[in-house]
């Protein structure tokens, strides 16, 4: 099975892929497909924007297709960024390391046990036919006062997981492949797959 995914974002496509794979399912961004639609984001959850993506794609291409809404969720910042975790900051954040350093900013004044947050993703696959499968991961953490760690993208070096004892950045790959919010949406995504391909056997 081949879903093209509604983002040329490689860092995505790279984690897509390598979850996906071990169900025979080929991730193919839509640049590769010669797709250069832009979806308008204007949902107000991640549910709504990952549909919102998907079927934006699914109409230019008319192959089923595969999108994540993802986003980092502070609870002393009332769960900001959220949804607007790509433009947090506004024009002035115009990179990932000034909006890590904006968050930063914004919760100088928080003391350690009030840091709590969890990264959030919502996986959503549509199909021409009409099927439609919805899934959603979280992980809890918390952010540090300062980035540590090279891996990763985002919010990677600020979010500390304490099961792990350090951050998203300071992860191998493959170890934040099977942790991580996007991992534990495919995790879902995929059961919910595995069932249906289950049932449609009896």
């Amino acid at each position: 099975m081949k879903l093209v995914l509604a983002s040329n974002n490689a860092h995505k496509l790279e984690e897509l892929r390598a979850i996906l794979s071990t169900l025979g399912i080929e991730v193919v961004s839509q640049k590769e497909m010669g797709i250069s639609v832009e979806p308008e984001e204007n949902g107000t959850t991640f549910e709504e924007n990952s549909y919102i993506k998907a079927k934006t794609v699914m109409d230019a291409c008319e192959l089923p297709t595969i999108a994540d809404d993802s986003g980092l969720m502070v609870d002393a910042l009332d769960g900001a960024p959220g949804v607007y975790s790509a433009r947090f900051g506004g024009d002035a954040c115009k990179s990932d390391r000034d909006r890590l350093e904006y968050l930063l900013s914004r919760m100088k004044a928080v003391p350690e046990k009030e840091r709590t947050a969890h990264f959030v993703s919502v996986i959503t696959m549509l199909t021409p036919d009409g099927r439609k499968v919805i899934a959603r991961g979280e992980c809890p953490g918390r952010i540090l006062f300062e980035a540590h760690g090279e891996n990763g993208f985002g919010y990677d070096p600020v979010f500390y997981v304490p099961e792990e004892g350090c951050t998203f950045a300071q992860l191998p790959p493959e170890r934040k492949n099977r942790i991580s919010h996007r991992a534990r949406a495919l995790d879902a995504f995929t059961r919910k797959i595995r069932e249906e391909n289950g049932n449609a056997d009896k």
